[in-house]
């Protein structure tokens, strides 16, 4: 092996690129042909054209275009075979990358594998699902969360968005959806996120490890998922201990007047505060309120392409309200635990101010406003010709639980008229999209029309659509169209269903088994994928399809379920594993309100009923238990009129049955 002749330099630390010999007598060097070179420009000719040397250089150190490159000269005879293994790895020092590369040369290659496999599949198996859908079983029990964990936490990149940055929004909710699987890793990105924070509260958008280079900007959502991000994890493990822990702040330059941002590399300051000081004041920074009540645009919300909404420092955001409304109720109750009884009076004070907004000025007759102008120009309304209605203020109106009841309905039902396409199976973000618009809301407007934020099928905003569906048809359990629309809408986001399609599989374009940020929604490109593996989305979608559809709600010590599927599916099943335990949730149509009192006959042994929304103290349940969750649907049958092959068509129910292991399927 030569990590000697590989090894490249990457900020503060030494990778390595090198080849580990297998099999007996590989050691042998006596005519070694290994080539190498640290430089990619001897791959391209004086045109730019691919080429491929005859020799390679061996060139390393500074100013080249960096690369390592391994080339060997072998000769086969027939029947004959040769093994070779390469290596990739990274350290703190050049010595210690020559003494991890030696140590893993010394690990066979079949045993590196089943430790990977085993790591993935004790990762992925925490949660398996079985449905009568089995796209959405594959993607559900595999693919989402590995894409999250692999290309979101692991890579930071994906094929169109090679970065390697954390973003601090972003993997601060992939990490959210491993809650049960890894709560560790959630703790430990929270605790990271907090050491990216400065001291009057806001935080860099995003950094490159690991010297910490990144941007402060004025985007005022990113700082907020920290609190919000905290609340999940401690709703989830009761790790309260998590509050105390002592985190610095950063220090830098502050964003000159008349700038978006300031790149820079921060410098740690000596002043440290508990997480739940750095929550708190991530909520402290963004009290303030512009004319119409509502919380300060600033550079940009969630949708960063909006980044001149505020960038005067007057604009408003409706998203934003119903996201600090969600936020605040939740860290008014930590605060009181904690005995900061001032920051209880200064938040309630603000969330009456916003709630009473949000309740007046940003109702704009059939659905909510997406944003204000600095000049008070409305955004997100029906007088406008482009941009006249926004998915995620209508969908954080439900998740936040703030709107009415009415407006909940009448805001979901604007979503289904305007931006749902269910001849091409997009959910749009927002319609009509923005090309001539004044006053400008920003870089937005320099996308094509439909493409990415700029009127396309956003992914993320389609997943929040979905959970905002099923919560709504949660609390009309008989209403069998209700019940059908988030399904409807996961085969709409599913790379899977929009793949196999056979009008949208063509159009489609990228990968069948990763998440694409974006479709694209207007001709000629419509249904086109836009990037995809580096997506947010991914973790979002595992949890709508656990929590939504099915409707698994989990905190520390109870969970219960409140699904929203289909009325035609005849059951599902969820597994949870955690170490030693292992629990079965086995959900049933029944077609009589008697036997939703009633275990069905062929219910394994054991097996004991849970009523839909009844809590189970799962944390005090023996290492293996299962209960039978009965529905109760007055038609099971799938509608007559619908072809089974038609966009958002649930699949064609068979009768449940039991496995060998007492399994229920369908």
């Amino acid at each position: 092996m030569h990590p000697d002749r590989s090894g490249r330099r990457a900020g503060r630390g030494t990778a390595f690129f090198c080849e580990a010999s297998v099999g007996a007598g590989e050691e042998e060097r006596s005519n070694d042909s290994t080539d190498w070179t640290c430089d990619r420009s001897e791959f391209w000719d004086a045109q730019g054209r691919l080429v491929l040397p005859l020799q390679l250089g061996q060139r390393s150190g500074f100013g080249l275009d960096p690369c390592a490159a391994l080339s060997r000269l072998v000769t086969l005879r027939p029947g004959a075979s040769f093994a070779r293994v390469y290596l990739l790895g990274y350290a703190a020092t050049e010595a210690a990358a020559r003494t991890l590369a030696q140590q893993a040369a010394g690990v066979a290659a079949a045993e590196r594998e089943h430790a990977t496999l085993a790591q993935w599949n004790a990762l992925l198996g925490a949660t398996q699902v079985r449905t009568p859908d089995p796209l959405l079983d594959v993607l559900v029990n595999r693919w989402l969360l590995y894409q999250t964990v692999s290309s979101r936490l692991y890579a930071k990149a994906g094929f169109y968005q090679a970065g390697g940055a954390t973003g601090y929004r972003d993997q601060l909710q992939d990490a959210m959806a491993l809650v049960w699987a890894q709560p560790g890793l959630l703790r430990s990105q929270i605790v990271l996120c907090a050491s990216r924070q400065f001291e009057a509260g806001d935080v860099q958008h995003w950094w490159h490890a690991p010297g910490g280079a990144g941007v402060r900007t004025h985007f005022s959502d990113d700082l907020l998922w920290l609190p919000f991000a905290c609340a999940h994890y401690l709703q989830h493990t009761a790790d309260s201990e998590l509050l105390g822990e002592q985190v610095p702040f950063l220090q830098g330059a502050e964003i000159p007047e008349g700038a978006e941002d300031v790149y820079e590399t921060p410098h740690t300051s000596a002043t440290t505060a508990s997480i739940y000081e750095h929550a708190a004041r991530a909520i402290d920074h963004s009290l303030n309120v512009g004319a119409h009540g509502l919380p300060l645009m600033g550079g940009g919300d969630w949708n960063d392409g909006m980044n001149r909404v505020g960038d005067g420092g007057q604009g408003e955001s409706v998203w934003l309200g119903w996201f600090l409304c969600t936020i605040t109720r939740a860290w008014i109750a930590l605060a009181r635990q904690q005995g900061d009884l001032a920051r209880v009076q200064r938040w309630g004070d603000a969330l009456a101010g916003w709630r009473a907004a949000l309740a007046t000025t940003a109702w704009d007759g059939d659905w909510y406003l997406r944003a204000f102008f600095d000049d008070g120009t409305p955004l997100g309304t029906h007088t406008r010709a482009e941009g006249r209605i926004d998915l995620i203020a209508q969908a954080w109106a439900v998740l936040s639980g703030e709107a009415s009841q009415v407006r909940q309905h009448g805001a979901m039902l604007a979503v289904q008229t305007h931006l749902v396409d269910p001849g091409a199976g997009l959910i749009q973000l927002l319609e009509p999209p923005l090309v001539h618009a004044q006053p400008s809301a920003g870089y937005i407007q320099a996308y094509p029309p439909g493409v990415r934020e700029n009127g396309g099928q956003y992914a993320h905003a389609g997943v929040w659509a979905l959970m905002a569906a099923a919560t709504l048809g949660v609390q009309d359990p008989r209403n069998a169209e209700a019940a059908r629309v988030p399904y409807r809408y996961f085969t709409y986001l599913s790379p899977a269903h929009r793949a196999q399609h056979p009008v949208w599989g063509a159009q489609y374009g990228v990968e069948p088994y990763v998440m694409a940020a974006d479709v694209y929604s207007q001709p000629p490109y419509v249904g086109r994928g836009g990037w995809s593996w580096y997506t947010g989305a991914a973790g979002w979608l595992h949890r709508a399809a656990v929590e939504s559809i099915l409707g698994l709600q989990m905190s520390a010590h109870e969970l219960f379920v409140a699904p929203c599927m289909p009325h035609d599916w005849p059951s599902a099943e969820i597994t949870l594993v955690r170490g030693p335990r292992t629990l079965r949730l086995l959900l049933v149509r029944v077609t009589s309100a008697m036997a939703l009192y009633l275990l069905p006959p062929n219910a394994p042994a054991g097996a004991r009923l849970l009523q839909a929304g009844e809590p189970l103290r799962w944390a005090d349940l023996p290492g293996s238990a299962c209960f039978v969750v009965p529905l109760y649907a007055p038609a099971m049958a799938p509608l007559a009129s619908q072809d089974p092959r038609a966009p958002g068509a649930a699949p064609q129910p068979t009768p449940p049955r039991v496995d060998e292991a007492g399994s229920f399927s369908a």
